[in-house]
């Protein structure tokens, strides 16, 4: 499914990449990335030899009917598990376990710090819950990734994508065994995390903004509904 899918990805997008020697060809190793669009889940594992094991909502496994099956087998074949989301505690500890399993194996685990993506462009504070405590309850090296106008191939209310090379950076490897042990410190937990958001910052050059993204959807949507009652009262 990965030849299948990252073939044609490649070919007719044409990524560009920087740093691919600082991912190891083997071991654990977190990637983590800035999270601009739908289709960054699928870009970074295309343009690896190794398989990327990122986390996706349990309703993209479960939802009836044929379409529901195809998606089924599409999330599954490019590496993707499914976390139940109806509980935002339970949701965090099963992606956090997910994740610690995926590194037991020695393999690649891809996680989006910032909880969602971003709502316009910039990059936003990451949440220090899930990389960091994988992180550290694992040892392995985190390293940061910055993609790049991934959000111009399918903009919010478009269904067909534009045909345009999107990029990616990736960074060098970051150890934090200084931390060890330490994963229940929150301060330890922010620390992490926000040196890795600095690294990515510096990757994709985006502005970045000190505020989680989840936050910023909520004002932007609010602002919507203010501006539209504001219609409707002039009408």
């Amino acid at each position: 499914m990965k030849v299948a899918i990252g073939g044609p990805l490649k070919l007719g997008f044409r990524p560009w990449v920087e740093g691919l020697e600082n991912v190891p060809a083997e071991g654990p190793a977190i990637l983590a990335s800035n999270h601009l669009s739908f289709s960054d889940s699928f870009f970074l594992p295309a343009v690896l030899d190794r398989k990327v094991t990122f986390i996706a909502k349990a309703e993209y496994f479960t939802s009836p009917g044929v379409k529901g099956k195809l998606t089924a087998a599409f999330f599954k074949g490019v590496g993707q598990l499914p976390v139940d989301r109806s509980g935002a505690r339970g949701a965090g500890e099963a992606a956090i376990k997910s994740g610690i399993e995926v590194l037991e194996r020695g393999e690649l685990f891809g996680i989006y710090p910032e909880g969602t993506r971003s709502p316009d462009g910039r990059l936003y504070r990451g949440k220090p819950g899930g990389l960091a405590r994988v992180a550290l309850a694992t040892g392995a090296p985190v390293i940061p990734v910055a993609m790049i106008d991934t959000e111009k191939i399918q903009p919010p209310g478009k269904v067909m994508p534009k045909l345009m090379r999107p990029g990616i950076r990736i960074g060098k490897p970051l150890d934090f065994g200084r931390y060890q042990g330490m994963e229940q410190d929150r301060f330890v937990l922010r620390a992490l995390t926000d040196e890795v958001m600095y690294e990515i910052m510096k990757l994709s050059g985006q502005e970045y903004v000190d505020v989680y993204a989840t936050a910023a959807k909520r004002q932007l949507s609010e602002a919507a509904k203010a501006a539209k009652a504001g219609e409707k009262q002039q009408q």
